[in-house]
């Protein structure tokens, strides 16, 4: 997968208290993690987990927006 930022939830099903469909996350990049189909996200619990790429659609933020986004 190629590098990104920030991905949007498109599957919460069974992490309904961790994931929030549609909304977007914040990605901290672990090579390790995504060799193994997994991406490691900032989730509602505000520590970073390791969950199925298939989960997440990848998305390109305007500079502004992402700089907010990175400072919440």
């Amino acid at each position: 997968m190629k590098e990104h930022n920030f991905v949007v939830c498109i599957d919460n099903k069974g992490y309904e208290a961790s994931l929030e469909f549609g909304k977007i996350y914040q990605v901290v990049i672990d090579k390790e993690v995504e060799a193994e189909g997994l991406i490691r996200i900032i989730d509602e619990s505000g520590e970073d987990y390791g969950y199925s790429l298939e989960r997440f659609h990848s998305v390109v933020l305007p500079q502004t927006l992402e700089r907010v986004l990175r400072a919440v």
